[in-house]
């Protein structure tokens, strides 16, 4: 009875374990991660935009969405819309990026980050994060702020 007990307990561990792994989390910000971070979490979410669930990829780039762009933008579902239309649409599943630092101080920076979409095609777009300022969970976290509609620079062939 006891090694019974002992292999149903094994399955239950296994199953815990094997079923927080394949659930992907969120990044949540925090203000231990660097601004190069940030951008990176963001494109590397958006160019696995679906490989957790529909649209993981666009929810971990909003999630590190200074509060004031989510004013601008609207709800996600807006958020969405917009990351997946004819301006942004490149990011989605891109192939490539590379990130540098264009411009620092205390509390904004400004990043060139160039991708290489589906179509083989080089983008660039600026990229800048700033320093949440005010009190609550996000004080002193890097979230984004500015990010360009990206301009073609050419097919990779």
């Amino acid at each position: 009875m006891l090694k019974i007990q002992l292999i149903i307990f094994k399955f239950f561990i296994l199953f815990f374990i094997s079923s927080s792994i394949l659930k992907a989390e969120l990044i949540n910000p925090n203000n231990n991660i660097e601004p190069i971070e940030v951008v990176k979490i963001q494109l590397a979410g958006l160019q696995n935009n679906d490989l957790n669930y529909n649209d993981f990829g666009i929810k971990q780039t909003w999630n590190f969405a200074h509060p004031n762009n989510k004013k601008n933008t609207g709800p996600l579902e807006n958020f969405t819309q917009m990351i997946k239309g004819n301006a942004y649409g490149v990011l989605i599943n891109h192939l490539e990026s590379t990130v540098s630092l264009l411009k620092k101080n205390n509390d904004q920076v400004e990043f060139e980050v160039i991708i290489l979409d589906q179509n083989k095609i080089y983008h660039k777009l600026l990229w800048q994060v700033e320093k949440y300022i005010e009190e609550g969970p996000l004080k002193d976290c890097w979230l984004t702020t500015v990010v360009t509609s990206p301009i073609s620079l050419g097919s990779s062939i």
